[in-house]
């Protein structure tokens, strides 16, 4: 990039993998327009190696960078603290660093608030809520779905524990009820629940390759009509859980918005500048419309 120099400013993404990531794309653009002598690029650290790429922060000097998967947890005992919000997502999206003294930040849910709100005309106030997964990102919408007023919550996870673990934790600090449910298709308790939840999240990577697969415990008709459909996955935009939604009614949305939103927050915590929204989001759809693209005229369409 031109006027890259001594003074530039390094952040960036730091995941495994991270190739798909369109993060780069949305935070450039918002240096780019703020005409901040900054860069933000992305980091793949070998599994096993996130202590040494957390001290090569320090090391390096970089100014902050954001965590994807399978990262969110594992740089939380590397850092200087913690906001209240990553400790009860039990989660970290964003470090900033200060002159070497690391803080870790999630700005995951209230993306996903400011995205529903903003772009799905959705309050989540007194409204039910179905998270698939019970992740980091999963912990970080169920205490900002909780925080945001839902009277109602259900998780479902392979791992059962891990979703019992999460429930107590979002109930203890809300007061929120929250079920736990099997990763079992035709659980009865499971679709009774799923029939009547006005959003359904799904916070697992399944649908991320784009191609039918490993499927998600619910019914053939679920999500349905008067149903939000929530896939956090935005590449490819549209997943089998989405398809599903769209063939049985149901609104959807992609992850793209709660990408956006979290990223302006991470902006500005770094920064101090309001992001340029729109220039960020115009990234973003510009971003995966040239992904697009590239992948048709690789499979000669």
């Amino acid at each position: 990039m031109p006027g890259i120099n001594g003074k530039t400013m390094v952040y960036g993404i730091i995941g495994r993998p991270v190739e798909h990531s369109f993060s780069p794309a949305m935070q450039n653009a918002a240096f780019k327009e703020t005409g901040l002598n900054s860069i933000y690029v992305p980091f793949c650290p070998e599994l096993g190696q996130i202590e040494a790429a957390v001290a090569g922060i320090r090391a390096l000097g970089l100014a902050g960078v954001n965590v994807t998967v399978p990262y969110k947890e594992a740089v939380m005992p590397y850092l200087d603290e913690l906001t209240e919000e990553a400790v009860l997502c039990g989660a970290v999206n964003t470090i900033i660093n200060r002159q070497g003294r690391l803080t870790g930040h999630n700005t995951d849910g209230t993306g996903l608030i400011s995205d529903l709100r903003a772009s799905c005309s959705f309050e989540p106030s007194r409204r039910a809520a179905l998270i698939l997964g019970a992740g980091g990102s999963a912990r970080a919408v169920a205490l900002s779905l909780a925080k945001a007023g839902c009277r109602e919550m259900a998780l479902v996870n392979r791992n059962r524990e891990r979703a019992r673990n999460l429930a107590a934790g979002v109930t203890e600090a809300t007061g929120v009820t929250v079920h736990v449910f099997p990763w079992e298709p035709g659980h009865a308790q499971l679709a009774e629940f799923a029939c009547r939840a006005d959003l359904l999240v799904n916070c697992t990577p399944v649908g991320m390759s784009g191609k039918p697969g490993a499927q998600l415990p619910l019914p053939a008709e679920l999500p349905g009509q008067g149903q939000l459909a929530y896939d956090l996955v935005y590449n490819p935009p549209r997943t089998p859980f989405l398809l599903l939604a769209e063939k049985n009614g149901a609104r959807t949305a992609n992850g793209l918005g709660m990408l956006l939103h979290q990223g302006a927050m991470a902006f500005t915590a770094w920064t101090g500048l309001q992001a340029p929204l729109e220039v960020m989001r115009r990234a973003l759809l510009e971003n995966q419309r040239g992904r697009k693209n590239f992948a048709a005229l690789l499979n000669g369409r």
